[in-house]
């Protein structure tokens, strides 16, 4: 790997607040995010080239991806725009099993000779690592789909909005909180547009457009005379969606305890930043919070980095094998534990499901990068461990014989691996809302929104912050708290679920940079859940040495 691209793949690990993250691909003009792409019949053309060059050098199995992979990032701070940045990476990567073993090659040439030259190295490639290879690789059964195509449902696309317009809503947003009290305030919005095609020898021809959209702020408020200051990340989630998702609708606008506002498939980015402002100013003033037992009423804004963090990444079956060791570690959900059957990941009230095909989230496409058609499946059914994360080449390693379509890259120049599909936490069946939730905890902490967080190697046990802070007492908000985060293990986090509200309450959060693997990838994945309380946690003050 080259050093430039280490250390933009290092800054989108710690891109978080997205208001500093580099962007893979060659800077373009703006026209191009909006321009044609090649005809699906050329497209076609030169996967048949590859699919060919393969069969004659007697692979036993070869896939193509063609990719264009459009970005386009808006950021500002007060009243300037501090930069807007359009890039575009397209090429091919081309893969083989050639005697039983796997072979990968790229190019940025995608002409004849261009695909020609590099299926021809992937197959050298396989041949060469087939020396060392123990096992031949064992790939699931495809279906071969033929000729098909799928879009991002998408009202209006981002790309196409004029950049005024873009500007023009962020420094609006900047004002807003500015208005209401912010000392600072920076905003952004990250567009990405993945064009796949994808071709293999089992058969199918797919061609994808994938949209996603992420508008973000941080606002900071400052105590002049004691150079105190407190933050507030926006409230928004990156979501699978076009310009339609930055248009508020009433219908959309979640009224919460602690005067909270949250949206469900549509923002308000100048109410969010606008409350914001207010937010950060009594954040200054907030007491810090004694150390103890709290009962704690999760919202999903917060409740999905928790559930990628200790459900999602441990249950990916390379983690589990001991392939992903390096990057975070492994799991502590082995093997035995699932052929039991009887591992208690968490209580009875715990159904966590993994879905790629859930309406505006992040991980919605229609097939994955092997041409498996994505669908949802259990991984925690009523707090038994049941299932992973598998792909075509693992999948038999559990005895299954299908793939779940979790197979991804981040680009034509990456090989495709197992990667975190949307996991999400099944809603309550029962008529019951976060005010409700709320008015039966005698002593607790309500949590809105991410922060820091730690986890340890297996996934098991964890610290997670938060962005605001309410405290309960005798059923009712009291007022903000600062200082706040929680430390459990895994098991016992999710064995503490006393309760969760039901569907209208039910939102997705999401993570643009979802990083793995060596050399290091990100993907874009969204998290499920309705407010879920959980009793009996030990809550820390991290403005106190220990």
């Amino acid at each position: 790997m080259k050093r430039r691209k280490f250390i933009q793949l290092a800054g989108m690990g710690m891109g978080g607040a997205m208001l500093q993250v580099p962007l893979l691909g060659a800077e373009v003009p703006l026209e191009r995010m909006t321009d044609g792409w090649i005809e699906r019949s050329i497209k076609k053309k030169l996967s048949d080239i590859a699919l060919n060059v393969a069969r004659s050098a007697r692979a036993e199995y070869c896939d193509v991806r063609i990719g264009r992979y459009l970005n386009q990032y808006v950021r500002t701070r007060e009243d300037k725009v501090q930069g807007i940045t359009n890039t575009e990476s397209y090429g091919a990567g081309i893969r083989v099993i050639v005697n039983g073993t796997w072979g990968f090659s790229a190019t940025s040439d995608v002409t004849e000779q261009g695909i020609t030259l590099a299926t021809k190295q992937a197959v050298a490639i396989a041949k060469a690592n087939s020396r060392i290879q123990k096992e031949p690789v064992k790939l699931a059964p495809v279906k071969g789909y033929g000729e098909v195509e799928w879009k991002t449902p998408i009202v209006k696309n981002a790309m196409e909005v004029p950049i005024s317009e873009k500007v023009e809503l962020l420094l609006n947003a900047n004002a807003k909180a500015a208005e209401n009290g912010a000392s600072f305030a920076n905003s952004a919005l990250f567009i990405v547009n993945e064009q796949k095609y994808f071709a293999s020898s089992d058969g199918s021809y797919i061609d994808q457009d994938v949209h996603r959209l992420w508008p973000n702020f941080s606002v900071t408020g400052i105590n002049k005379e004691t150079g105190k200051f407190r933050s507030r990340q926006a409230l928004s989630a990156p979501v699978g969606m076009g310009w339609e998702y930055m248009v508020p609708k009433k219908e959309d606008r979640i009224e919460c305890p602690g005067g909270v506002i949250l949206y469900k498939d549509s923002y308000d980015i100048l109410e969010d930043a606008a409350i914001a402002g207010k937010q950060v100013v009594e954040k200054l003033t907030a007491k810090s919070i004694e150390p103890g037992k709290y009962d704690l009423v999760l919202e999903p804004n917060h409740l999905g980095l928790t559930i990628h963090e200790c459900v999602g990444h441990p249950l990916e079956l390379d983690r589990v094998l001991g392939y992903e060791a390096n990057y975070a570690g492994t799991s502590f959900a082995t093997i035995d534990k699932f052929e039991s059957g009887k591992f208690e990941y968490g209580n009875k009230k715990v159904n966590l499901f993994a879905d790629k095909t859930q309406a505006n989230s992040l991980g919605a496409v229609g097939y994955d990068d092997e041409g498996v058609k994505c669908k949802e499946w259990d991984l925690v059914k009523d707090g038994i461990l049941v299932n992973y994360q598998a792909i075509r080449d693992q999948i038999h390693m559990i005895g299954q014989k299908e793939s779940h379509g979790c197979c991804f890259a981040d680009s034509w120049s990456s090989v495709q691996f197992q990667r975190m599909p949307n996991v999400s936490l099944k809603p309550g069946t029962k008529p019951y809302s976060p005010f409700d939730m709320i008015k039966d905890v005698e002593k607790g902490i309500y949590i809105v929104g991410r922060g820091s967080y730690s986890i340890d190697q297996q996934r098991y046990n964890f610290q997670f912050g938060g962005t605001l802070f309410f405290e309960i007492k005798d059923g009712e908000i009291v007022g903000q708290v600062e200082d706040v985060a929680y430390q459990s293990n895994t098991q016992e986090f999710w064995n503490s679920l006393e309760s969760i509200c039901d569907e209208k309450d039910y939102r997705l959060f999401g993570s643009f940079f979802d990083g793995k693997g060596q050399p290091g990838q990100i993907s874009a994945v969204s998290h499920g859940s309705s407010t879920t309380r959980f009793n009996d946690i030990n809550v820390i003050n991290t403005a106190r040495k220990i």
